[in-house]
């Protein structure tokens, strides 16, 4: 926060402080972090995270003292739960109580910041600079821009995947399912009344059906919204993304409702071949969970089987698709338009830097470094996130359990991410679709035969018109 104006923390959040002092330098321009100077001057500043679980947040206490030890900058860490987030930021706005750096948004939270005006673009878009723009992935700044400003700096990417089974698909001379082509023909295939050939949410209700849809939608070429704010939901190519995933989960899936829980427990009790997940479920995939841990079969002797005979694709196309694509989410840190600037952009180049890795590691399965290297060692962070180990107390690491082609995949699927509304510039319209869930319902009432996808297209497409004309 901006000392000379006076401001004074508010109390209604708690703050941990780590003692230090603010070490006046300049972060170099090959990209390396900055270099502490004997000339002392005593700053501190305030970061928030949205990442609020009790570990995480001591494991980021742990890099953040890392920081002040560097730098020489105290910072003062404080957790807002997301649900919360749109209200504690209005509010401490209004009372001139912004922090100086927030860590861990989402791309919907990023553009309620940039519609509020909340954002310090300049020194955003310094710290990509400094660091060199070539060093990220070019769709995860694109995703983080409006206009040419730099609403944030992209940190790491959680995919929506789909999961096969390799063995299984090796057996039958099929192709990994990156098509609506290679799909239903795998799903044909490997169907069976002992397995299901792929489970895929459809419960209304839950967001998580509607991120499972738009996985598939994209490919497609299915979009929510144009940039000039016309809704296209129901659009061809929507209506033939509806039809494709209502055939797969009526003809080759699990009846009856299919949700987060049920769509992960039916692939790790190899009765499904293919299931559509987020990134998230790597670590559990891998046995680190006790109360959701692979139970196949083969798992019995081989509790890594499953991961090990497990391949991923994010990148999807179908026929009317201009070019692969997936849903996902870019998560970012920004400096604050309220910011004690320099100490702020310090904070933020150390995470992308010396403290990237071990920032990565607090959450290795859903942060997928959109950030490979620094300009002079290219990969050093990819071979540093695929060295870490899958779970706190494993000795297992990422690159020992999964293969080189899952890997690549992973850190390559940030070049086909997409996320409905955020380039078009209507984020605030994916946060109310993804409140209200209008397509969750399209999904599931297509899903079960009681309507037809030209019909729920329509329907769900008059909300969300609906919505667009209320946030104007």
């Amino acid at each position: 926060m901006n000392r000379t104006r006076g401001q004074v923390r508010a109390g209604v959040l708690a703050a941990v402080s780590l003692a230090a002092a603010f070490l006046v330098s300049c972060t170099p321009g090959n990209g390396q972090p900055p270099v502490p100077t004997p000339d002392i001057d005593h700053h501190n500043i305030t970061v928030w995270t949205t990442e609020t679980l009790p570990d995480r947040m001591a494991k980021l206490r742990l890099v953040i003292g890392d920081f002040t030890a560097a730098t020489g900058v105290k910072a003062d860490l404080v957790g807002v739960a997301p649900h919360r987030f749109n209200q504690v930021m209005t509010s401490s706005a209004a009372s001139g109580d912004l922090p100086d750096v927030i860590a861990s948004l989402s791309l919907g939270q990023v553009r309620t910041m940039a519609t509020s005006r909340h954002i310090d673009y300049k020194t955003n878009a310094a710290i990509v600079q400094s660091l060199g723009e070539q060093t990220w992935a070019a769709r995860a700044l694109e995703l983080t821009r409006d206009n040419g400003l730099q609403l944030a700096v992209p940190g790491s990417a959680w995919h929506q995947l789909i999961y096969y089974r390799k063995d299984l698909f090796a057996q039958a001379g099929l192709k990994a399912p990156q098509t609506y082509a290679d799909i239903a023909a795998a799903a044909k295939r490997l169907d069976s009344p002992e397995m299901a050939g792929i489970v895929a949410a459809n419960k209304t209700g839950q967001a998580f059906t509607q991120q499972s849809f738009e996985h598939i939608a994209l490919g497609n070429g299915c979009e929510m919204v144009d940039a000039t704010g016309g809704i296209t939901f129901d659009s061809p190519q929507c209506v033939a993304a509806l039809g494709f995933y209502r055939d797969l989960l009526r003809k080759y899936s699990v009846p009856g409702i299919q949700d987060i829980d049920t769509v992960r427990s039916a692939y790790f009790a190899g009765k499904a071949a293919m299931a559509i997940w987020p990134t998230n479920m790597l670590d559990e995939l891998a046995g680190t969970r006790t109360d959701a841990r692979p139970s196949c079969p083969e798992c019995a002797q081989d509790p890594l089987f499953l991961a090990r005979n497990t391949g991923v694709v994010a990148g999807l196309q179908g026929p009317d698709g201009q070019r692969p694509a997936h849903y996902g989410e870019v998560i970012s840190w920004t400096v604050t338009a309220d910011s004690d600037a320099e100490p702020a952009r310090r904070f933020v180049e150390y995470f992308l830097t010396d403290g990237y890795a071990k920032w990565l590691a607090i959450a290795p399965e859903e942060r997928v470094p959109v950030r490979s290297g620094s300009t002079a060692k290219p990969a050093e962070y990819a071979d540093a996130w695929m060295s870490t180990p899958v779970a706190a107390g494993r000795t297992e690491q990422f690159g020992s359990v999964y293969g080189k082609d899952v890997l690549s995949t992973l850190l390559d699927a940030s070049h086909d991410l997409q996320h409905w509304g955020i380039v078009q510039g209507h984020g605030d319209l994916a946060g109310a679709a993804a409140a209200e869930l209008p397509i969750a319902r399209a999904v599931s009432d297509v899903a079960a035969g009681r309507a037809q996808p030209q019909a729920a297209a329509t329907k769900a497409a008059a909300s969300l018109r609906s919505f667009l004309k209320s946030l104007k």
